[in-house]
């Protein structure tokens, strides 16, 4: 085994909320934007979705830096039955506003995926050895008046949020329930999972 803190650790996003949970396990890490188009395929399933995105930012990064163990994820939202219709980032008020109707008293499943692309020995980044895991949870909304909706918008701008919200935050007013294996898979990286593929790969965490 490895230590965690010998690795050229990368992780494949500018997202505030994935560097903070990352550096939950080390403090010893870069972030780097991948260059991926995010779009979905025509009839693409949400999960599959989550986790092709997952797989191709960690192998975009790791084509671009060898030597280096990346760590790409991705996070798709879907009202529950709704399988190729994805909540996104909504980018503005307006959307934002349109998503939590959407959601409110409904169920909605949060597609985490991790993925884990060891591009330490260099080479051919076809030949990449990568590890996925994949977690779904499942959120229970309150039925949410419309007054409640504007005040939390207002509050917590969750414009940078799929679904719009932050768990962390407010947004955990929003809910009933949750039903979930990793709590840290609804802020967007799984981190139980993460430390599960860092094993495979001889890695000790921590």
């Amino acid at each position: 085994m490895i230590a965690l803190a010998d690795v050229d650790l990368v992780l494949a996003s500018t997202s505030p909320y994935r560097r903070e949970l990352l550096a939950r396990l080390t403090p010893n890490f870069r972030c780097l934007a991948p260059q991926v188009a995010e779009d979905p395929l025509p009839n693409e399933f949400t999960h599959d979705l989550a986790r092709r995105l997952s797989f191709d930012k960690a192998r975009d990064v790791a084509r671009r830096h060898p030597g280096t163990v990346v760590i790409g994820a991705d996070q798709v939202a879907n009202v529950k039955g709704s399988f190729f219709s994805p909540l996104g980032k909504p980018g503005t008020v307006e959307r934002a506003r349109a998503q939590l109707i959407a959601c409110s008293g409904q169920q909605v499943d949060f597609h985490t995926s991790v993925c884990v692309v060891d591009a330490r020995a260099g080479g051919d980044p076809r030949a990449f050895a990568h590890h996925l895991q994949h977690d779904t949870t499942t959120v229970h909304f309150r039925a949410l008046e419309r007054e409640l909706i504007e005040r939390y918008i207002a509050r917590e701008q969750p414009l940078d949020c799929a679904g719009s919200f932050q768990c962390e935050g407010l947004g955990i007013a929003l809910f009933e329930r949750i039903e979930s294996d990793d709590p840290t898979a609804l802020i967007g990286l799984p981190l139980i999972a993460l430390c599960r593929l860092l094993r495979t790969l001889e890695i000790e965490v921590p």
